[in-house]
Protein backbone atom coordinates (compact mmCIF):
# COMPACT_ATOMS: atom_id res chain seq x y z
CA UNK A 1 0.00 0.00 0.00
CA UNK A 2 0.98 3.41 -1.01
CA UNK A 3 -0.13 6.61 1.30
CA UNK A 4 0.15 10.31 -0.54
CA UNK A 5 -1.58 13.40 1.18
CA UNK A 6 -3.21 15.74 -0.95
CA UNK A 7 -5.01 17.72 1.77
CA UNK A 8 -3.68 18.03 5.93
CA UNK A 9 -5.20 21.13 7.14
CA UNK A 10 -8.17 21.03 9.09
CA UNK A 11 -11.50 23.57 9.41
CA UNK A 12 -11.25 25.55 6.31
CA UNK A 13 -8.43 26.04 3.50
CA UNK A 14 -5.76 28.14 4.48
CA UNK A 15 -3.18 28.82 1.56
CA UNK A 16 -0.72 31.41 1.76
CA UNK A 17 3.11 32.36 2.04
CA UNK A 18 2.66 30.74 5.89
CA UNK A 19 1.32 27.59 4.95
CA UNK A 20 3.58 26.46 1.84
CA UNK A 21 5.62 23.87 3.08
CA UNK A 22 2.67 21.85 4.91
CA UNK A 23 0.14 22.51 2.67
CA UNK A 24 -3.09 24.78 3.22
CA UNK A 25 -5.49 22.37 1.56
CA UNK A 26 -8.26 20.18 3.46
CA UNK A 27 -8.20 16.62 4.54
CA UNK A 28 -8.05 14.34 1.23
CA UNK A 29 -5.77 11.31 1.19
CA UNK A 30 -4.84 8.80 -1.84
CA UNK A 31 -4.05 5.19 -0.74
CA UNK A 32 -2.71 2.84 -3.59
CA UNK A 33 -3.40 -0.67 -2.80
CA UNK A 34 -2.19 -3.66 -4.84
CA UNK A 35 0.24 -4.37 -8.02
CA UNK A 36 -3.15 -3.24 -9.57
CA UNK A 37 -2.83 0.30 -8.19
CA UNK A 38 -6.39 0.39 -6.84
CA UNK A 39 -7.63 3.90 -6.16
CA UNK A 40 -9.06 4.47 -2.67
CA UNK A 41 -9.56 8.05 -2.09
CA UNK A 42 -10.90 9.13 2.03
CA UNK A 43 -12.09 12.60 2.16
CA UNK A 44 -12.67 15.30 -0.54
CA UNK A 45 -11.54 18.26 0.94
CA UNK A 46 -9.90 20.93 -1.47
CA UNK A 47 -7.19 18.97 -1.68
CA UNK A 48 -8.99 16.00 -4.20
CA UNK A 49 -8.80 18.85 -6.83
CA UNK A 50 -5.03 18.07 -7.21
CA UNK A 51 -5.55 14.59 -6.80
CA UNK A 52 -8.02 14.48 -9.55
CA UNK A 53 -5.53 16.54 -11.72
CA UNK A 54 -2.96 13.86 -10.95
CA UNK A 55 -5.31 10.98 -11.98
CA UNK A 56 -6.53 12.66 -14.72
CA UNK A 57 -2.54 12.92 -16.47
CA UNK A 58 -1.63 9.30 -14.93
CA UNK A 59 -4.51 7.08 -14.84
CA UNK A 60 -6.93 7.99 -17.19
CA UNK A 61 -4.77 7.48 -20.55
CA UNK A 62 -4.12 3.32 -19.10
CA UNK A 63 -8.16 3.50 -19.76
CA UNK A 64 -11.74 4.32 -17.87
CA UNK A 65 -11.08 5.72 -13.90
CA UNK A 66 -12.70 3.52 -11.29
CA UNK A 67 -11.90 4.39 -7.73
CA UNK A 68 -13.62 4.94 -4.17
CA UNK A 69 -14.29 7.72 -2.25
CA UNK A 70 -14.26 7.06 1.70
CA UNK A 71 -16.00 10.44 3.68
CA UNK A 72 -14.92 10.23 7.35
CA UNK A 73 -17.83 12.40 7.64
CA UNK A 74 -20.00 15.39 5.88
CA UNK A 75 -18.97 18.93 7.57
CA UNK A 76 -17.63 20.59 4.53
CA UNK A 77 -14.23 21.05 4.81
CA UNK A 78 -14.09 17.67 3.91
CA UNK A 79 -16.55 17.10 0.82
CA UNK A 80 -15.73 21.13 -0.37
CA UNK A 81 -13.57 19.59 -3.71
CA UNK A 82 -15.69 16.92 -4.65
CA UNK A 83 -17.70 19.59 -6.87
CA UNK A 84 -14.24 20.09 -8.37
CA UNK A 85 -12.51 16.17 -8.88
CA UNK A 86 -12.34 16.13 -12.08
CA UNK A 87 -12.95 12.57 -13.13
CA UNK A 88 -16.60 12.62 -12.28
CA UNK A 89 -17.07 14.77 -15.09
CA UNK A 90 -15.36 11.92 -17.58
CA UNK A 91 -17.72 9.14 -18.93
CA UNK A 92 -16.58 6.39 -18.40
CA UNK A 93 -15.26 6.81 -14.75
CA UNK A 94 -17.33 4.36 -12.16
CA UNK A 95 -16.88 5.96 -8.81
CA UNK A 96 -18.49 4.56 -5.54
CA UNK A 97 -18.64 7.12 -2.90
CA UNK A 98 -19.08 5.83 1.21
CA UNK A 99 -20.00 7.40 4.13
CA UNK A 100 -21.86 8.17 7.11
CA UNK A 101 -24.97 10.44 7.31
CA UNK A 102 -26.38 11.83 10.44
CA UNK A 103 -30.01 11.75 9.65
CA UNK A 104 -32.30 8.87 8.55
CA UNK A 105 -34.40 10.60 5.86
CA UNK A 106 -30.98 12.41 4.20
CA UNK A 107 -29.41 10.00 1.95
CA UNK A 108 -25.66 10.59 1.17
CA UNK A 109 -26.09 11.21 -1.86
CA UNK A 110 -28.56 14.16 -1.22
CA UNK A 111 -25.73 15.57 1.50
CA UNK A 112 -22.98 15.15 -0.55
CA UNK A 113 -24.43 16.59 -4.01
CA UNK A 114 -26.12 19.30 -1.91
CA UNK A 115 -23.40 21.58 -2.74
CA UNK A 116 -23.84 20.75 -6.65
CA UNK A 117 -26.97 23.30 -6.95
CA UNK A 118 -27.36 26.04 -9.53
CA UNK A 119 -27.46 28.07 -6.15
CA UNK A 120 -24.03 26.89 -4.97
CA UNK A 121 -22.59 25.45 -8.26
CA UNK A 122 -22.69 25.79 -12.16
CA UNK A 123 -23.06 21.75 -12.32
CA UNK A 124 -25.97 20.24 -11.20
CA UNK A 125 -25.34 16.78 -9.69
CA UNK A 126 -27.03 15.13 -12.47
CA UNK A 127 -25.15 16.37 -14.68
CA UNK A 128 -22.14 14.24 -14.20
CA UNK A 129 -21.03 12.51 -17.02
CA UNK A 130 -19.71 9.52 -14.58
CA UNK A 131 -21.27 6.74 -12.69
CA UNK A 132 -21.77 7.67 -9.11
CA UNK A 133 -22.40 5.04 -6.65
CA UNK A 134 -23.61 6.33 -3.15
CA UNK A 135 -22.83 3.45 -0.34
CA UNK A 136 -24.09 4.52 3.45
CA UNK A 137 -21.97 3.48 5.78
CA UNK A 138 -22.17 2.96 9.32
CA UNK A 139 -20.06 1.26 12.27
CA UNK A 140 -18.36 -2.30 10.93
CA UNK A 141 -15.88 -4.86 12.10
CA UNK A 142 -15.69 -6.37 8.76
CA UNK A 143 -16.03 -5.39 4.95
CA UNK A 144 -14.55 -6.82 2.42
CA UNK A 145 -14.06 -4.41 -0.35
CA UNK A 146 -12.38 -7.25 -2.77
CA UNK A 147 -9.21 -7.89 -4.12
CA UNK A 148 -7.85 -9.62 -0.48
CA UNK A 149 -8.49 -5.91 0.92
CA UNK A 150 -10.51 -5.66 4.28
CA UNK A 151 -12.18 -2.15 5.52
CA UNK A 152 -13.09 -1.82 9.88
CA UNK A 153 -14.97 1.48 10.46
CA UNK A 154 -15.45 3.06 13.80
CA UNK A 155 -17.79 5.96 15.20
CA UNK A 156 -16.09 8.88 16.34
CA UNK A 157 -16.83 11.50 18.77
CA UNK A 158 -17.07 14.59 16.37
CA UNK A 159 -20.32 16.77 16.73
CA UNK A 160 -22.14 14.37 13.36
CA UNK A 161 -21.59 11.26 12.99
CA UNK A 162 -18.05 10.24 11.76
CA UNK A 163 -16.45 7.54 11.04
CA UNK A 164 -12.69 6.28 11.08
CA UNK A 165 -11.40 3.38 8.25
CA UNK A 166 -9.13 0.64 9.14
CA UNK A 167 -7.77 -0.51 5.85
CA UNK A 168 -6.08 -4.14 5.84
CA UNK A 169 -4.13 -5.87 2.70
CA UNK A 170 -1.64 -8.26 2.91
CA UNK A 171 -0.70 -8.14 6.60
CA UNK A 172 -0.37 -4.07 6.49
CA UNK A 173 -2.33 -1.64 8.52
CA UNK A 174 -3.66 2.20 7.65
CA UNK A 175 -6.01 3.72 9.63
CA UNK A 176 -7.71 7.13 10.14
CA UNK A 177 -8.87 8.46 13.03
CA UNK A 178 -10.31 12.26 12.68
CA UNK A 179 -12.12 14.26 12.59
CA UNK A 180 -12.57 12.94 16.49
CA UNK A 181 -11.57 13.66 20.08
CA UNK A 182 -11.46 11.56 23.38
CA UNK A 183 -14.82 10.69 25.03
CA UNK A 184 -15.52 12.06 28.25
CA UNK A 185 -17.76 11.95 31.02
CA UNK A 186 -20.93 14.28 30.25
CA UNK A 187 -22.54 14.03 33.77
CA UNK A 188 -21.59 15.99 36.46
CA UNK A 189 -18.90 14.45 38.90
CA UNK A 190 -18.66 17.45 41.30
CA UNK A 191 -20.47 15.87 44.62
CA UNK A 192 -21.38 19.15 46.40
CA UNK A 193 -23.89 20.31 43.13
CA UNK A 194 -27.13 20.41 43.71
CA UNK A 195 -28.13 17.93 40.29
CA UNK A 196 -25.16 15.46 41.10
CA UNK A 197 -26.38 11.91 40.49
CA UNK A 198 -23.47 9.37 41.96
CA UNK A 199 -24.84 6.62 40.01
CA UNK A 200 -25.08 8.83 36.52
CA UNK A 201 -21.44 10.45 37.31
CA UNK A 202 -19.86 6.82 37.83
CA UNK A 203 -21.81 5.66 34.53
CA UNK A 204 -20.64 8.15 32.50
CA UNK A 205 -17.07 7.72 33.63
CA UNK A 206 -17.30 4.38 33.23
CA UNK A 207 -18.66 4.99 29.46
CA UNK A 208 -16.28 7.39 28.39
CA UNK A 209 -13.80 4.93 29.42
CA UNK A 210 -14.76 2.07 27.15
CA UNK A 211 -15.12 4.13 24.08
CA UNK A 212 -11.73 5.47 24.56
CA UNK A 213 -10.27 2.05 24.77
CA UNK A 214 -12.47 0.90 21.97
CA UNK A 215 -11.20 3.72 19.42
CA UNK A 216 -7.39 2.95 20.84
CA UNK A 217 -8.23 -0.96 20.07
CA UNK A 218 -9.50 -0.12 16.28
CA UNK A 219 -5.99 1.41 15.50
CA UNK A 220 -3.88 -1.00 17.66
CA UNK A 221 -0.90 -2.30 16.28
CA UNK A 222 -1.33 0.03 12.92
CA UNK A 223 1.32 0.23 11.05
CA UNK A 224 0.83 3.96 10.25
CA UNK A 225 -2.09 5.86 12.12
CA UNK A 226 -3.53 9.15 10.71
CA UNK A 227 -4.86 11.29 13.80
CA UNK A 228 -6.51 14.59 14.28
CA UNK A 229 -3.81 16.75 15.72
CA UNK A 230 -5.37 20.17 15.61
CA UNK A 231 -4.64 21.11 19.26
CA UNK A 232 -1.63 21.81 21.36
CA UNK A 233 -3.18 20.70 25.51
CA UNK A 234 -2.22 23.60 26.35
CA UNK A 235 -4.82 25.00 23.43
CA UNK A 236 -7.94 22.56 24.35
CA UNK A 237 -9.17 23.73 27.43
CA UNK A 238 -11.58 26.56 25.33
CA UNK A 239 -11.81 23.75 22.98
CA UNK A 240 -13.48 21.06 24.69
CA UNK A 241 -16.07 19.52 22.50
CA UNK A 242 -15.19 20.76 19.34
CA UNK A 243 -14.37 17.41 18.34
CA UNK A 244 -10.66 17.93 17.67
CA UNK A 245 -8.09 15.79 19.86
CA UNK A 246 -4.90 17.45 20.89
CA UNK A 247 -0.83 16.42 19.89
CA UNK A 248 -0.27 14.78 23.07
CA UNK A 249 -3.82 13.19 23.20
CA UNK A 250 -2.82 11.45 19.57
CA UNK A 251 0.81 10.38 21.00
CA UNK A 252 0.00 9.03 24.16
CA UNK A 253 -2.83 6.71 22.32
CA UNK A 254 -0.77 5.90 19.25
CA UNK A 255 1.85 4.69 21.97
CA UNK A 256 -0.76 2.67 23.72
CA UNK A 257 -1.67 1.01 21.31
CA UNK A 258 1.06 0.23 19.45
CA UNK A 259 1.35 2.37 16.37
CA UNK A 260 4.30 2.10 14.56
CA UNK A 261 4.15 5.57 12.53
CA UNK A 262 1.44 8.33 13.87
CA UNK A 263 0.79 11.13 10.94
CA UNK A 264 -0.22 14.28 13.05
CA UNK A 265 -3.48 15.58 10.68
CA UNK A 266 -5.56 18.36 10.44
CA UNK A 267 -3.75 21.30 11.20
CA UNK A 268 -5.38 24.13 12.81
CA UNK A 269 -6.11 26.74 9.75
CA UNK A 270 -4.01 29.17 12.16
CA UNK A 271 -0.77 26.56 12.31
CA UNK A 272 1.90 28.40 10.67
CA UNK A 273 4.64 26.60 9.11
CA UNK A 274 7.25 27.66 11.19
CA UNK A 275 5.00 26.82 13.83
CA UNK A 276 4.53 23.24 13.19
CA UNK A 277 8.28 23.48 12.54
CA UNK A 278 9.71 24.25 15.69
CA UNK A 279 6.74 21.49 17.27
CA UNK A 280 8.19 19.08 15.34
CA UNK A 281 11.12 19.37 16.94
CA UNK A 282 9.69 18.86 20.74
CA UNK A 283 7.09 16.01 19.40
CA UNK A 284 8.71 14.13 17.09
CA UNK A 285 11.91 13.38 18.44
CA UNK A 286 12.55 9.74 17.79
CA UNK A 287 12.46 7.61 21.09
CA UNK A 288 11.14 11.13 23.34
CA UNK A 289 7.58 10.24 23.83
CA UNK A 290 7.64 6.48 23.04
CA UNK A 291 8.35 3.68 20.44
CA UNK A 292 5.78 5.02 17.99
CA UNK A 293 7.64 6.84 14.93
CA UNK A 294 5.66 10.48 14.68
CA UNK A 295 5.76 13.21 12.32
CA UNK A 296 3.52 16.11 11.01
CA UNK A 297 1.48 15.20 7.87
CA UNK A 298 2.35 17.20 4.86
CA UNK A 299 1.11 17.95 1.88
CA UNK A 300 3.23 15.75 -0.91
CA UNK A 301 4.54 13.31 1.43
CA UNK A 302 4.24 9.84 0.53
CA UNK A 303 4.23 6.44 2.94
CA UNK A 304 4.88 2.91 1.35
CA UNK A 305 3.80 0.37 3.57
Amino acid sequence: MKVQFWGVRGSIPSPGPTTQKYGGNTACIELRVGADDRIIIIDAGSGIRHLGNAIMANDLPKGPIVADIFLSHTHWDHIMGYPFFTPIYIPGSKLRVHGPVSFEDDPLEEVVGGQMKYRYFPVNLGELASEVEHIRLKEDPSIDLGDGLLLSTKLLNHPITALGYRFEYEGKVVCTCYDTEPFRNLFITDPEDPAYDEAMAFEGGEVAVEQNLAIEQFFAGADLLIHDAQYTDAEYSERINWGHSTIEQAIAAANRAGVKKLALFHHDPDRTDSALDEMATVYCAPGKFGNTEVFFAREGMEIVL
